[in-house]
């Protein structure tokens, strides 16, 4: 597989809602390229990044086939092994290639789902401190719950990648 460099900074994307997925109204999705170095034990690598940042490594795993959301927490995704096709915010959003070594944040209530994936596949999952992960994903109830629930999530405290503080759309 042929490496990607690591870019300057992190690509932004702000998300309009879209249906049941409300997205996050303040935030962007940052999308880091490159972030882990090649070779070695990327997932403890993408662990020990999230750590120093103060994003305690929560799972290894995948990323769900299907539409949801986390409405008071913010969550980092690291792609340790394999590739992914991921759509954010819900039907009609943005669809990301993501590969090994590659980090995306996403703010709470940013909807997610993988759209196909490599067998070798393996994501590592973080969120900030004392957040309440709950996974919504078009329950009826729930974009009403949302609307209420993400403007009171405390801002991310930095970048999970990086470290800097996180930015606020423009």
């Amino acid at each position: 597989m042929q490496e990607r460099a690591r870019t300057a900074g992190p690509e932004r994307l702000m998300l309009a809602p879209s249906g049941e997925i409300p997205n996050n109204p303040r935030l962007p999705v940052l999308l880091h390229r490159g972030a882990l170095p090649a070779g070695g034990d990327r997932a403890a690598a993408a662990e020990a990044l999230f750590a120093r940042h103060g994003w305690p490594p929560a799972w290894r795993d995948g990323i769900y086939r299907h539409h949801h959301y986390h409405p008071e927490a913010h969550e980092a995704l690291a792609i340790a092994a394999g590739r992914v096709r991921v759509q954010l915010g819900g039907e009609g959003g943005p669809v990301l290639d993501l590969a090994a070594g590659d980090v995306v944040v996403l703010p709470a209530g940013t909807g997610h789902r993988n759209l196909g994936a490599s067998p070798d596949l393996l994501v590592v999952g973080a969120y900030p401190p004392g957040q309440r992960v709950r996974t919504f994903g078009g329950r009826p109830g729930e974009r009403e719950e949302a609307a209420r629930t993400i403007p009171r999530t405390p801002d991310p405290p930095c970048d999970p990648a990086t470290g800097a503080p996180y930015p606020v759309a423009d």
